[in-house]
């Protein structure tokens, strides 16, 4: 996660990580609100379906997403790495 950045998206890493850039600085949880709902919209999921399982206060973190198949998880962040 890429806090303040000047262009949001989401990309991803050559080790098959996603990195996401987001507007919203690390403060009170503005970038963590963020990621949750850009994650959310990226894969089409609700809010309360997407969950950080670790790192809230880290840069890298754990996210867990519920109601995806891993297949079709897959395939949305294949579209990502173009």
């Amino acid at each position: 996660m890429t806090p303040r950045a000047s262009k949001p998206g989401i990309t991803v890493d050559t080790d098959g990580t996603l990195k996401v850039r987001l507007r919203s600085p690390p403060v009170e949880g503005a970038a963590n609100e963020e990621l949750i709902t850009v994650l959310a919209e990226a894969f089409g999921l609700p809010r309360r379906a997407v969950t950080i399982a670790g790192g809230v206060h880290a840069r890298t973190k754990r996210v867990v997403l519920e109601g995806i198949e891993e297949q079709r998880a897959a395939a949305l962040m294949a579209t990502f790495a173009g």
